[in-house]
């Protein structure tokens, strides 16, 4: 390693705005210098989901604070930074283009050089931010609106084995929670539920687990569910609070189960390529998940892999993982120019086909 680096990162992909200095020392472990990020939840709560118009106004009031304060935080200016790194996709596009336009104004104004980068490569880097985790390691990005599993080989080298085909589970959480009067986001709400209820009672089903493969599926999970709750509500006029927590207790089982078949499958993909550090980690917020940590953590122990799981503050949206994958990406070489463009979708591996199909605007994952 050659020189010392500070970078600012900027995040705003979704309903979460975000700036954070990350330094790295030559020979030392890099160190988070600040984080800051500040949540919509309040402003979307009426709407029982993330509302793209608000949340890119939102980001685009709040994204100067967000710097400003990460940078008090630090105790430093413009000044001593080395780079700007930015979240240029995937995302809300609305929020995407917030970030990127605030970097290139930055960027022309101090002179420093500014980092394109993949929201998702920000996740899957995570593990070298704060265990330095050597390559290659397997990586399960689980979130609202992700679900893959990956082999991270590099900094811009990433081998999708497989993700979800519609749903993301945390989008399935979402729904289910939307479906049974529960609050947002879901995943909390349905985890707090079921753990009072009996995972049991409900026969859900295990989507694709009859097929080879790393694949996943979600959507008719939450179907299931859906119809489960019709029957109870047609045969006795409505569901109780046990029937709730039963639900939520099933669907959160049938999840962390597929989670689990499929991990295993994953496992053993990637240790055919004898990792000097068998590594398995996971990042986004339904990592947060207990039962399907747990779940996980065992898959890995009966594989011999090491399970890692970064603190929940930086598995959900954060722009440290954006600064650090900034950092990863400039000492390869990579530079970035006014041109950068917003993305609303960029997937890591651009050689596997489609999950869920392609469009004028790209592959969505």
């Amino acid at each position: 390693m050659r020189d010392a680096l500070t970078f600012l990162g900027i995040e705003s992909s979704c309903d979460d705005t975000a700036a954070a200095i990350v330094r790295q020392l030559p020979g030392a472990a890099p160190e988070i210098l600040s984080s800051v990020v500040e949540g919509q939840v309040a402003l979307h709560a009426a709407f029982g989901g993330v509302v793209p118009e608000i949340a890119a106004r939102a980001h685009a009031e709040r994204l100067d604070h967000c710097v400003e304060a990460a940078l008090a935080e630090a105790g430093m200016d413009l000044r001593a930074l080395d780079g700007i790194a930015v979240t240029a996709g995937p995302g809300l596009i609305g929020g995407v283009l917030s970030g990127v336009m605030l970097a290139k104004g930055l960027a022309a104004a101090t002179g420093l050089p500014m980092i394109g980068v993949n929201h998702l490569a920000g996740h899957a880097l995570t593990p070298r931010l704060t265990d330095g985790l050597p390559f290659p390691y397997l990586m399960l990005l689980v979130s609202g609106g992700h679900c893959q599993f990956l082999i991270v080989e590099g900094p811009e080298a990433f081998r999708r084995l497989g993700g979800t085909i519609d749903d993301a589970p945390g989008e399935a959480f979402d729904k289910t929670a939307k479906l049974l009067g529960l609050p947002q986001p879901g995943g909390p709400a349905v985890e707090a539920e079921a753990k009072l209820g009996d995972a049991r009672r409900f026969a859900f089903p295990r989507p694709l687990l009859d097929r080879p493969g790393c694949d996943m599926s979600f959507s008719g999970l939450k179907t299931a569910l859906l119809r489960a709750r019709d029957a109870l509500i047609a045969a006795q006029g409505g569901i109780t609070v046990q029937d709730r927590r039963d639900l939520c207790a099933g669907f959160q089982r049938a999840v962390a189960l597929v989670l689990a078949e499929k991990t295993r499958r994953a496992l053993q993909i990637y240790q055919e390529l004898s990792p000097p550090r068998p590594a398995f980690a996971v990042a986004g917020g339904v990592a947060a998940n207990g039962m399907i940590r747990a779940m996980l953590e065992t898959v890995c122990a009966e594989n011999s892999a090491e399970f890692l799981a970064p603190p929940l503050r930086l598995c959900t949206d954060n722009a440290a993982m954006i600064a650090w994958a900034g950092i990863e990406r400039f000492r390869l070489g990579a530079r970035d120019d006014a041109s950068l463009a917003a993305r609303p979708r960029w997937p890591l591996d651009q050689s596997a086909p489609a999950l869920i199909g392609s469009g004028k605007k790209g592959a969505k994952a």
